[in-house]
């Protein structure tokens, strides 16, 4: 239930609407205040009154009902207390009543977002930088999903460029089927490192990977067949990765899908009069809009990002007809984007509104930063590999006795990588730390997955509770918890306005400390019936609200840990 629009219809204060008086509505900082406060500051001027005052006559004046059991004045403001009980019957009845569909909505019915995300290059290692990108944009098509919108997961590849001539002219020159068959994707990045190493000294390698990239263009057939071969590796290895951490997609099309969708574009361009010549190069002029031209073509006649990111949202609403188009790419790119968004504008394309950059920070591991072409890679394959066996190093010494101890570790190592790049604001810089994201006592999906397992183990225990019951007193405890509980619509809302899955994970964690707080303090299967059944209820709630928040995220959840 909206208790603010329930306050709020019941309340006569001339001068203000019941629009404006729901929207004054706030949490005071101590529920010992109560549970709703509206401030009376702005009616002073036209009631020609202390605020003190106000509040007092709109408090006497509230009729208190089943809902709202006392409305009181305290300096200026007018503080509303709900009934305990009814808040609780209300919220856990909704619970038990949707359970894995608890805080789903049909917000989005009939409304497509294309999310554009990971974008992995093709022959290149899936390193910790592709991290936040690839579960960043997850979190935000399960999300969409979850509300009710039709999400298309876009893995816009990097499928287009001069370094597949150089991994063309390196593979010809020291590598082989053999190697790559043994050595995967890592023994192809280490052949694009010796290249790089290789070309500083001796420039004209570079010459022949620009040719060789000109014969995959020109559909040369031992090119082609190469950067098919390198093609088909990387989604092989980078699929696992994908299977791993639970990331899908509806459409690989990567960027030379759009090779022949350029030069309509190129022509609207030129036909609005939008493109001029600027040293060779042919640009669209933004220096009215304080940023730098937008290259379309260089002055070689190569395209560049640009063109092709103007080409793919152009094919993207001709396609899908979206709602909204997000882009899931680091704050580097901040700039790239507001030239291409605005170029689409200036194009007449009234949808340019709907595209969204959602820019994040980078990522790195304690030691430092990474550079593909000197060959210091942190590869995320790794990294979870890593995480994996540390979660199992540590639920053998918790628990030794577990059964699929190796399946357990593996759901909570994966988690573990997700949520440290989840927890902290998209655009936020992280430091990866494998002692951080598997801390069982900190700010983890450990901790919350821990909750999970304890809350299970306590339903297990109890049996089930049987038909809601709702005791007229509940402990502050209790209480704490009901409130948090119904918050979670309201977080998944501002999660999904803000394009930040942090705000589901830093719920989740406050919800779980709410629960182990209760846990200590309230006996739960010792109590007297009535209070145990409401108590397993409870209970039953808490589980189904963290299980449905991890999932949102692509995190599972053990049901023993």
């Amino acid at each position: 239930m909206d208790f603010k629009k329930h306050i709020a219809s019941k309340i006569k204060a001339e001068g203000l609407s019941e629009q404006e008086i729901y929207e004054l509505l706030a949490v005071p900082p101590d529920t010992a205040m109560g549970d709703f406060a509206l401030p009376c500051f702005r009616l002073a001027k036209a009631w020609r009154k202390a605020p003190a005052r106000i509040a007092e006559e709109l408090a006497a004046a509230y009729p208190c009902d089943e809902i709202v059991c006392a409305a009181n004045a305290l300096n200026g403001y007018v503080n509303f207390k709900i009934d305990r009980a009814f808040w609780a019957r209300q919220t856990l009845g909704r619970i038990l009543a949707e359970r894995e569909r608890y805080g789903a909505s049909e917000e989005g019915k009939g409304k497509t977002v294309c999310i554009d995300y990971s974008s992995v290059n093709i022959a290149k290692p899936f390193h910790i930088g592709h991290l936040s990108t690839t579960v960043l944009g997850s979190a935000l098509y399960k999300l969409h999903k979850f509300l009710g919108y039709t999400p298309v997961g876009i893995n816009h590849l990097g499928d287009y460029g001069t370094q597949f001539g150089k991994l063309i002219c390196a593979y010809l020159r020291w590598g082989s089927k053999e190697l790559l068959e043994q050595g995967g994707l890592r023994a192809l990045n280490e052949l694009y490192v010796r290249f790089h190493a290789e070309a500083e000294q001796d420039e004209s390698l570079n010459d022949d990977a620009r040719a060789y990239f000109k014969k995959i263009e020109d559909g040369d057939p031992q090119a082609v067949e190469l950067f098919e071969m390198f093609n088909a590796l990387t989604l092989k290895e980078v699929g696992r990765i994908y299977e791993l951490l639970d990331v899908h997609f509806d459409s690989w099309a990567g960027e030379s899908f759009y090779n022949d969708k350029m030069q309509p574009v190129i022509d609207e361009l030129s036909a609005k009069g939008l493109l001029v010549e600027s040293e060779g190069a042919k640009v669209v002029d933004l220096s009215a809009y304080d940023m730098p031209p937008c290259i379309i073509l260089r002055s070689d006649g190569a395209s560049l990002y640009a063109t092709r990111d103007i080409a793919a949202a152009v094919y993207r609403k001709n396609t899908y007809d979206f709602y909204k188009c997000l882009y899931v790419v680091a704050y580097q790119q901040n700039l790239h984007f507001k030239q291409v968004f605005k170029v689409l504008e200036l194009m007449g394309k009234d949808w340019a509104k709907d595209l969204v950059h959602v820019a994040y920070g980078m990522v790195s591991l304690e030691d430092g930063a990474m550079s593909t072409r000197k060959g210091k890679v942190v590869y995320l394959e790794d990294v979870i590999a890593k995480c994996i066996e540390k979660s199992l190093a540590i639920i053998t010494e918790k628990n030794p006795s577990l059964e699929n101890k190796e399946e357990i570790a593996k759901t909570v190592g994966v988690g573990a990588v997700i949520f440290g790049a989840l927890y902290n604001n998209k655009i936020k810089d992280i430091t990866f730390s494998y002692d951080k994201v598997l801390n069982f006592e900190g700010e983890t999906s450990c901790y919350v997955q821990y909750t999970c397992a304890r809350a299970n183990s306590v339903l297990e225990k109890g049996g089930a509770a049987g038909e809601l019951s709702v005791p007229q007193e509940l402990a502050v405890q209790e209480f704490e918890l009901v409130k948090k509980l119904a918050e979670f619509p309201e977080v998944l809302q501002s999660a999904l306005e803000k394009y930040e899955p942090c705000f589901i994970a830093r719920y989740l964690v406050d919800l779980a400390q709410l629960y182990n707080k209760f846990y200590f303090d309230c006996s739960i299967l010792n109590a007297e019936p009535s209070v145990r059944a409401f108590r397993l209820s409870l209970t039953e709630c808490v589980l189904l609200t963290l299980k449905n928040g991890l999932g949102i995220l692509g995190i599972g959840v053990p049901a023993k840990m």
